[in-house]
């Protein structure tokens, strides 16, 4: 049951009995980039941001509802593999449905976490529809958006397949909360695919928390930056519409290293980068001296997201590999969904 219709949440044959829920999510990739909050409390960001849901590394998190947990409500709680869930969402959810059960929540990443490769949105985007069916609310998918932000930002773009637009929102407090939120986006005749080389699967040494506060605290290129990301945001809106698979890489490429500019400018600089890095850089430049449509795009990490079109991706991948230790092949990915106990 994918969430890209906003009525799909609220069907009652297709929700799991009530008490539990299973869900599934997919990571998007920033093409505008979201860096740096107005409101941490809130987690609304300074400008729109702009994305593209992949078809890999899903998340899939089932939650109980109903089942004790430990510690009180809002405390953090461990799943069996070890990795710390952070429920702020779900004390919301809680006092929304008027329940006072606590859950456990089991999270499964196929992603690296903590590498750069949006493992947050995937997973709090997961947990939102899951603890949503599990405590029997119906929220359309607008709602959920805003839901999934309160865990992880780029969460609230994962609710969405395809491409999608997450609004920074307007003012402060309850309107900019109820204003901040993702959409899908149409898109024109776009063949697109994204080629994920991995330099370092490692968790990074700079959390994306921190190095995010340090650049909008001390980097001078900070401010000219959102101003020029919101100039580009209206020019990727226009050539997704027109199907220009070159203008949007185009776009994407230098937002992502105009992004890591002021992460360099900030005071100590933040570094994601590494020596890898670099040489993936580099042989993409050679493949669009030799005529192919490649563009790179980076978030907090020093791995690489290529945007060509999907007849050239083998190539991509193949040429990436001298500087990569791995690389995937992504395409466009669904929606965050529930999962039947058929698996479906």
């Amino acid at each position: 049951m994918r969430l890209d219709h906003p009525a799909a949440p609220n069907s009652p044959h297709e929700r799991p009995a009530a008490g539990h829920a299973t869900a599934v999510a997919h990571p998007n990739i920033a093409l505008i980039k979201y860096w740096g909050k107005r409101d941490d409390h809130l987690i609304l960001p300074a400008s729109d941001s702009l994305s593209m849901t992949l078809d890999v590394f899903s998340t899939t998190s089932h939650r109980p509802a109903g089942t004790r947990g430990r510690g009180g409500p809002g405390d953090p709680q461990r799943h069996p593999g070890g990795r710390r869930a952070v429920p702020a969402g779900g004390r919301l959810v809680r006092e929304r449905a008027r329940r006072a059960e606590r859950a456990v929540v089991d999270t499964r990443n196929t992603v690296p976490t903590g590498a750069g490769l949006a493992s947050s949105a995937s997973g709090f985007a997961a947990l939102a529809v899951a603890a949503t069916a599990a405590y029997g609310l119906r929220l359309d998918a607008t709602e959920l958006s805003r839901l999934a932000r309160r865990g992880s930002g780029s969460a609230s773009r994962s609710i969405f397949g395809g491409f999608a637009l997450w609004h920074a929102g307007r003012g402060t407090g309850a309107d900019a909360d109820l204003s901040s939120y993702a959409e899908p986006l149409p898109v024109g005749d776009l063949d697109a695919a994204l080629v994920i080389a991995i330099v370092d699967a490692g968790p990074k040494a700079v959390s994306s928390r921190v190095g995010m506060r340090r650049t909008v605290e001390t980097s001078p290129l900070y401010g000219p930056w959102v101003e020029s990301s919101r100039a580009d945001l209206t020019e990727m809106r226009a050539a997704l519409l027109r199907g220009d698979l070159e203008a949007v890489g185009e776009i994407a490429e230098r937002n992502a290293l105009g992004m890591h500019a002021t992460m360099l400018a900030a005071r100590p600089a933040v570094r994601y980068m590494a020596p890898a890095t670099l040489t993936v850089l580099d042989s993409i430049l050679r493949l669009r001296q030799d005529g192919v449509a490649a563009y790179a795009t980076m978030d907090a990490g020093p791995n690489v997201k290529v945007l060509c079109a999907g007849a050239d991706a083998d190539r991509v991948a193949r040429t990436l590999r001298s500087g990569a230790s791995r690389t995937y092949i992504a395409r466009l990915g669904p929606g965050a969904c529930l999962r039947a106990e058929d698996g479906r």
